[in-house]
């Protein structure tokens, strides 16, 4: 039998996002813990490299390795694994089950790292926008309240989710205020998605790697924070208000994904999206399911209006829809607002993407088999991003019809019209968002 080592060996599973702030919370600066590698999924391209030495402390001068989760089972036979740690989000829940037979197979451990040990505490107010999947419509909600509480004369702070999908060694730390400081970041699409519409409404966004550095940085130059949160994820910020939002266009997914249901369960405030979409009998579906969850918490309603910048441009054309990126692959939708407005502004034809995609592109539809006839605003590098160029440029369409939130133009060169579509939160019923936010501002002393 071999020897028990003296630090406990760890694995941490991940996507360049939770997983490094698991470590930097609970492994970091811990004697008796050794990580010997993170695993990598979701994001391409992350495997291969080091979580560098710069950010993973004293005890780690050559860094971590960070791998592809597809050597996980090797990874835990052959390095004598003591401790497997599951660190990223929107999963079903069946699969991290499997992920979890892997490692106690191997005579590992296997084990989530609650709010307790990985929440920071701020020093002031913190609202946090979470969901139950990726793409239940927070980005917006999370614009909404940014307009909310400064029109009540409060600074606002937006942290942001992680997407640390570059240079890991520059990357502890960002605050993004213009559109000049998204170019020096060199950000990918997934991560302009997010900012840019923060930028357009004048709200400062924070994010980056080293939370702790954030919150602290965040909390010297605002009166509360706005966790605008990814996938479907709990905050790293403990939240003095939980809203947490659900998709009826995808109902029974409330109870089905990790850790969403933790976080329904945790709501303060639960918000059903995208009502102006769904069918009353959905709509009433996924609210039954959340009261059954989580009783003591309000069930308020909103909706999500798509609009074309110029629907004329669309009417009676041949149209391809380019769709936010992970809204429709891990989030699973097979099309978002894109095709909605475009079916909405009667386009003549809905182009298949995929008789024109190239390689990456391909690889893209071969792994998210459930994606129908729109085209992910996928461009995590720079390889990626021109795949996406040459697709849309390649294909047999009038126009382009642009979901993705961020300025695609600015981007990469399309050889066609490009028609973004705008969505934003709005309430929808009583009681609403609005009146039960500014009731905590109140009960705060905020207003």
């Amino acid at each position: 039998m071999p020897k028990k080592q003296e630090r406990t060996r760890i694995v941490i599973m991940g996507a360049a996002g939770r997983d490094f702030h698991n470590f930097n919370m609970a492994y970091r600066d811990d004697p008796s813990s050794e990580v010997i590698a993170f695993t990598a999924t979701q994001i391409p391209e992350i495997a291969g490299r080091l979580y560098p030495p710069e950010l993973a402390g004293k005890y780690y001068p050559e860094g971590i390795p960070i791998v592809e989760e597809t050597k996980f089972e090797a990874l835990c036979e052959d390095q004598n694994i003591d401790q497997v740690v599951f660190a990223y989000s929107d999963v079903t829940h069946d699969r991290v089950m499997h992920k979890a037979s892997i490692a106690l197979a191997s005579g590992a451990d296997f084990i989530l790292l609650g709010p307790e040990r990985t929440m920071l505490q701020a020093r002031v107010p913190v609202i946090a926008c979470c969901a139950v999947r990726t793409g239940c419509g927070k980005s917006q909600t999370s614009r909404w309240l940014s307009k909310l509480l400064k029109a009540h004369g409060l600074t606002v702070a937006v942290i942001r989710h992680p997407m640390p999908y570059g240079e890991l060694q520059h990357q502890s730390f960002q605050r993004f205020s213009s559109g000049n400081d998204l170019d020096d970041a060199n950000c990918t699409i997934e991560e302009r998605e997010e900012y840019e519409p923060h930028l357009a409404l004048g709200n400062i966004v924070y994010a980056g790697i080293d939370y702790a550095e954030i919150v602290a940085r965040a909390e010297a130059e605002a009166d509360i924070i706005l966790w605008d949160g990814g996938n479907n994820d709990f905050s790293f910020v403990r939240p003095d208000l939980h809203i947490v939002l659900i998709d009826p266009l995808r109902p029974n997914n409330e109870t089905t994904h990790h850790p969403g249901e933790a976080v329904l369960r945790m709501a303060d405030i639960i918000l059903i999206a995208k009502v102006n979409s769904a069918s009353d009998a959905d709509i009433q579906s996924v609210t039954d399911i959340a009261h059954g969850i989580n009783p003591d918490a309000p069930i308020v309603r909103g909706a999500s209006p798509v609009q074309l910048d110029d629907p004329e441009l669309v009417r009676g054309k041949r149209v391809l829809v380019v769709e936010d990126g992970p809204t429709i692959t891990h989030g699973d939708m097979p099309y978002g607002a894109g095709f909605v407005a475009a079916t909405q502004a009667q386009a003549a034809e809905i182009i298949d993407p995929r008789n024109f995609a190239v390689d990456e592109i391909a690889q893209v539809y071969s792994k998210y088999r459930h994606i129908g006839t729109v085209l992910p605003a996928v461009g995590y590098h720079h390889t990626q991003l021109q795949a996406l160029s040459e697709t849309i440029n390649a294909a047999d369409a009038d126009v382009v019809v642009s979901a993705t939130p961020c300025d695609l133009t600015a981007l990469i060169e399309i050889n066609k019209p490009v028609v973004r579509v705008r969505y934003e939160f709005a309430e929808a019923g009583t009681p609403g968002l609005g009146g039960l936010v500014e009731t905590f501002l109140k009960e705060k002393n905020l207003l």
